[in-house]
């Protein structure tokens, strides 16, 4: 066993370039949502999300090139108005050919155009101020089309909510077959700026092709979670407890394959949650997040001086105010306070555990030393590292701009380890 945590390890090890090393040695601080290169925009971050949310979800049925680009097109570079006009309006234009198969009896492309009409209008959300009341309103509006779409999937894609505390915790789950027999499922656990529509676009389709169950949830923190006033918080395996707990009670879920899979910062949640409940098999993280106050204590946006906030576009300005928003702070500055404590001990984790990341994002030291600590630290020999080449454009964070990559490295460790 120990032979093949090694093997994947040194395999990956060698993925990593000179300019990546380099690069980490500089002391620069490391921005996630910095991008190895260039895709449409001259803003940074604008880039980052049309790049990867937006491009790299096109394989799994979330956007067509043609549309995506087209919209990208009429966008004003770096203005956060423009570009939740122009996805507003594709949503509505999308959704209108979707209601129209629909009507016609056209299932097929009713919900193929019905899905990416959800997306657009969850994609319209980004870096959007929590007092629009238009962030809610199209986020209600991106679920019902989901859920819609989804009755039109073979076996369809369920859409259920958690009870939990004084709220419920939504999520959709997708039956590998409609054979109702226990199989493997992976839970898909999303970060700070993500909604259950992003994790079904991001590998509900490569889970399902291999025979697992797929199942996602949006935690406190995540998706319109917050406009309950339910923030992010340090023991996210409480609400994690509750949604295992769901999954278990299912009859087509086999407690003995189980997995989970965070990105972002579900790449603290899930290893987190692994450490208190032993019900999770096997984990998965893009990337390890040992540690959330040093991260954050490391990223540009936490420690900006006024100076650099005057710099910043409308659309970097807002993503971070939102962020802000879903830890419950006022500044970026008290997104470094509001993660102490926030942590995982991979000691304490019975499971094996998979750490995939980023040739981009390796290029940090704080997310080397991270992933380094995790790795030394996790009991079972089964564990490993897997850095993905900016070569083959798997490179930056959460790896969204190829997923196919994700699928590939992922499922087939864990095909192994569930052999």
């Amino acid at each position: 066993m120990m032979k093949f945590r090694v093997l994947v390890l040194l395999a990956a090890m060698l993925a990593v370039s000179t300019a990546g090393v380099q690069a980490a040695e500089d002391g620069k601080k490391f921005d996630a949502h910095a991008t190895s290169f260039s895709y449409f925009f001259k803003d940074a971050d604008m880039d980052f999300h049309f790049g990867n949310l937006v491009l790299g979800s096109a394989g799994n049925g979330g956007v067509e090139i043609g549309e995506a680009f087209y919209a990208a097109s009429q966008i004003k570079d770096g203005d956060a108005v423009s570009w939740q006009k122009e996805w507003y309006e594709l949503a509505r234009r999308v959704e209108a050919r979707g209601e129209r198969s629909l009507k016609e009896g056209h299932k097929v492309s009713a919900r193929d155009q019905l899905l990416r009409a959800a997306y657009y209008y969850r994609i319209s959300l980004l870096a959007m101020l929590p007092d629009n009341p238009e962030l809610q309103k199209r986020g209600l509006k991106s679920r019902s089309l989901m859920i819609k779409a989804g009755q039109l999937f073979d076996p369809p894609l369920e859409y259920f909510e958690i009870p939990f505390e004084n709220t419920v915790l939504p999520g959709f789950f997708r039956k590998a077959d409609s054979s109702g027999k226990p199989t493997k499922t992976l839970l898909m656990i999303g970060g700070g700026e993500t909604y259950i529509e992003d994790l079904f676009f991001y590998i509900a389709r490569q889970a399902h092709d291999r025979g697992y169950n797929f199942m996602t949830v949006d935690l406190p923190g995540q998706g319109m979670m917050p406009h309950a006033g339910y923030v992010f918080r340090t023991d996210t395996n409480v609400p994690m407890k509750a949604v295992v707990d769901y999954a278990l009670k299912r009859k087509d879920v086999d407690p003995a394959k189980l997995a989970a899979y965070g990105i972002s910062g579900g790449g603290l949640f899930v290893p987190q949650a692994a450490m208190h409940d032993k019900r999770i098999k096997a984990i998965a993280m893009s990337s390890a997040v040992v540690d959330a106050h040093k991260l954050f204590a490391d990223m540009p946006a936490a420690v900006a001086s006024k100076k650099d906030m005057e710099g910043w576009t409308s659309f970097h300005g807002n993503v971070v105010e939102s962020i802000c928003w879903r830890y419950g702070v006022d500044k970026p500055s008290g997104l470094i306070e509001a993660n102490n404590g926030n942590t995982f001990d991979a000691g304490k984790i019975a499971a094996p555990a998979l750490l995939i990341v980023g040739e981009g994002e390796y290029r940090s030291k704080e997310v080397q030393r991270q992933q380094k600590k995790a790795l030394d630290n996790f009991t079972d020999p089964r564990s490993a590292l897997v850095v993905t080449p900016s070569n083959e454009g798997a490179t930056n964070h959460c790896l969204m701009e190829n997923r196919s990559i994700v699928g590939q490295v992922l499922f087939d460790w864990l095909d192994v380890v569930f052999k």
